[in-house]
């Protein structure tokens, strides 16, 4: 009924949600880009090397490919490829942080200009949701926080939204595929048909957890930079979902169907198809400032499984992390495996006692072990595989295992274990890297991956790996930074090394 006034009561206007920046970097325990000084002259010609080889990297890619997901720098053009959908510039937003990190302003600029006038989102096409979510929304949200640049943020929600309906399905597991068309398309489309292209593998249609099981940290961000929950709720429900399943062995398989939430095969892995959800597990915990305690007790129990059932010494005495396939090991390790030294050091530096001291151990030895892959090769830059078979250690024993696509895991794990022990040994492997990278992935127009690492004249594969600049030259170049710069104070990194701020729950503002 309308009021005797006869005009209507005013609807209620709640003021559009509005992020607090300002405060957000008052929340901050260090300087973005660190403040101490007084280092060594060795250290910092090191550290600039590495910002010359970003430079070199970024240079060739705005030259020849800018726009194009990744330069091909043999051929001097660039590659598009099927992983982002109709989406460009991977290049470009994978770098950005890193720029920024780096003090490479003007490169940073041009970068940014990018975003601005060339980075469409209105794009038609299948894409990876895992790799759109790591890579775009990861490092937009980073470059945000580090700025403040309202146009990272607003790219980021747009594109976020654009990802929601991969929730639609039975269990609210996210399918593996999304297209970022205009929405409204078949929630169902790829449903029955398994996952098209690169999906057509994963088991039955089912999805991988190392893909739905990391959208935590980037979900949240997403929800705290729109005050809307739907984001938030989504990973909730998935992590719902997976602390209700039942773990073989307390293991959690790498297969699960998005249609009846059980798995689908019990294949286990910390490398390639399992890796960064147990990484996510430990960060989100970490990023909520210590609040988020079934995450915790998520992480401790599955690490506690991986040491009971894969955690394995050579006869050599190296410790590795086999994978397990229903119950029998595979006595192998991918590099991205390698990423779990540094996770388990980030993990150990909050525990206590004995805890503590059996982590951190294991993390150092198994950080060694990636190093002797490395240094067991002709190129001094490790395979994409080793095994750990009768005779050979460390070593890739089959050729489509020997190559090395500029990746970032080993020297990661180096960045965290320099940070939390200061033990020199990690800045003299970590310079190896620099060195064995100059001398056989620097080519004329940009780094190419090589496809033999026991050969010294090698095989280019014509390829810029985005995440070179994301993550690779990144960590190297934070190993020979001082601790305050992305202190893990106020930083996590997701799993592409963008740099997501720790929630201060006891900041005043």
């Amino acid at each position: 009924a309308q009021p005797a006034s006869g005009v209507p009561p005013a609807r209620e206007t709640r003021a559009p949600f509005r992020f607090d920046y300002e405060r957000f970097r008052r929340s901050l325990r260090h300087p973005v880009r660190g403040g101490r000084t007084g280092e060594d002259p060795e250290t910092r010609a090191r550290r600039m090397k590495i910002k010359e080889m970003m430079k070199f990297a970024w240079d060739n890619y705005k030259q020849y490919a800018l726009g194009k997901n990744e330069l091909r720098p043999l051929t001097k053009n660039g590659h598009i490829g099927n992983m982002f959908g109709g989406l460009r510039g991977a290049t470009v937003i994978d770098a950005l942080d890193t720029l920024y990190i780096m003090e490479l302003e003007e490169e940073f600029q041009e970068a940014k200009q990018w975003v601005e006038k060339s980075f469409d989102l209105n794009v038609n096409g299948e894409a990876s949701l895992f790799e759109v979510n790591i890579r775009y929304i990861g490092g937009l949200l980073a470059t945000y926080y580090l700025t403040g640049e309202e146009v990272f943020k607003s790219k980021a929600l747009e594109l976020g939204e654009k990802l929601l309906p991969a929730f639609n399905t039975p269990t609210g597991i996210p399918r593996g595929v999304i297209n970022l068309g205009r929405q409204g398309t078949h929630p169902q489309q790829h449903f029955l048909y398994g996952m098209s292209w690169s999906w057509g593998w994963a088991s039955a249609g089912s999805s991988i957890l190392a893909e739905f099981g990391t959208l935590h940290l980037e979900f949240l961000h997403l929800s705290e930079l729109s005050g809307n929950p739907v984001f938030a709720e989504k990973v909730m429900n998935i992590r719902r979902v997976l602390s209700r399943v039942e773990k073989p062995q307390g293991l959690y398989p790498n297969f699960l169907s998005p249609v009846t939430g059980s798995w689908v095969q019990h294949h286990v892995s910390i490398g390639g198809l399992g890796d960064s959800f147990y990484e996510y597990l430990i960060k989100s915990w970490l990023m909520s400032d210590k609040k988020d305690s079934e995450a915790k007790k998520m992480y401790d129990d599955a690490l506690e499984a991986i040491e009971k059932h894969l955690v394995k010494k050579s006869a050599g005495g190296l410790t590795y992390i086999a994978e397990w396939r229903g119950g029998i090991l595979d006595h192998k390790m991918g590099h991205l495996a390698c990423f779990s030294g540094g996770m388990i050091a980030l993990g150990a530096e909050h525990s206590t006692g004995e805890r503590r001291q059996r982590h951190m151990e294991l993390a150092a030895e198994i950080t060694s072990t990636c190093h002797e892959s490395y240094a067991r090769s002709d190129t001094k830059l490790g395979p994409e595989a080793f095994r750990f078979d009768a005779g050979s250690e460390a070593m890739a024993t089959r050729l489509s295992e020997r190559y090395y696509i500029l990746r970032p895991e080993v020297v990661e794990s180096y960045m965290y274990l320099w940070r939390l022990t200061h033990d020199p040994k990690y800045r003299h492997w970590g310079w190896e890297v620099v060195q064995a990278l100059e001398k056989h992935c620097r080519v004329e127009a940009g780094f190419s991956g090589i496809r033999d690492v026991y050969s010294t004249t090698p095989s280019h594969d014509n390829m810029q790996q985005s995440f070179f600049l994301a993550e690779t030259l990144k960590y190297l170049y934070l190993l020979f930074c001082e601790d305050d710069v992305l202190s893990l104070e106020d930083w996590v990194f997701n799993t592409e090394a963008h740099p997501l701020p720790i929630n201060h729950t006891d900041f005043k503002a």
